[in-house]
């Protein structure tokens, strides 16, 4: 798949607003800068205490604008595996003919630094895979380990360093890379894998795309949509 060339301007693509899901997508897209800018955060590099910081802001801001959700930080996924961030329903409710209580998760989001920490090069392209640490962002969602009973999460990009767009461009090329690679084992990739749709409000500084994976292991379906939530946080 041929990478596509970055965009501009108000983030409004890249999902149709008519469920829940794409509702809570859009209110983390959106708390995002004020989370980010908020004058009683402290300042953190940190990817875990980012992830906790964000989960309590984003709690706050729900009961205020987004009542119908609240958020958990470190959702089991499996008997050793944690995903970063849980959006959960504040009642019972159905989402189409799926029922899901208040300790049902209607979407789960990991939280990836751009670049990974420093002076670790074996983690360089941790938001795509950690090899066979399995620790990287979208392979855990590749390999069922988070997400499993989802078809559509997120990853939220705390980026750090460099252009949004260039994170853009890096993580296609990584993709790239790994679907020419010959591997025996069950992870497989593809070139249609590839981050697509990027978008970017330079106002909010904040950007976004959306890619399709294959995954594997005990999952509700083949293939699991991800979208990318990613703040600049220089």
């Amino acid at each position: 798949m041929p990478e596509q060339p970055p965009s501009c301007g108000q983030i409004t693509s890249g999902i149709v607003n008519n469920t829940l899901i794409e509702r809570t997508l859009d209110f983390v897209q959106n708390e995002l800068p004020g989370w980010r800018d908020d004058p009683t955060r402290l300042a953190e590099e940190l990817e875990e205490r980012l992830n906790a910081q964000l989960c309590k802001y984003l709690n706050v801001a729900s009961r205020r604008n987004f009542p119908m959700m609240y958020f958990h930080h470190e959702e089991k996924q499996t008997s050793t595996r944690r995903v970063d961030i849980s959006a959960l329903p504040s009642k019972e409710l159905f989402v189409g003919v799926t029922y899901h209580s208040i300790y049902d998760p209607l979407v789960v989001f990991e939280g990836k630094r751009l670049p990974p920490p420093k002076n670790q090069p074996d983690r360089a392209r941790e938001y795509v895979t950690g090899g066979e640490m399995k620790c990287g962002g979208i392979q855990r969602f590749k390999l069922g380990l988070h997400g499993a009973r989802h078809k559509v999460a997120a990853i939220v990009g705390y980026v750090q360093k460099d252009e949004p767009r260039d994170w853009f461009k890096n993580i296609n090329c990584w993709i790239r890379d790994l679907a020419k690679a010959v591997d025996s084992s069950s992870e497989k990739w593809d070139s249609s894998e590839q981050l697509i749709g990027f978008v970017e409000d330079m106002t909010k500084r904040l950007a976004r795309c959306s890619s399709s994976h294959q995954r594997t292991g005990e999952v509700v379906s083949d293939k699991i949509q991800l979208q990318h939530l990613w703040v600049d946080m220089r």
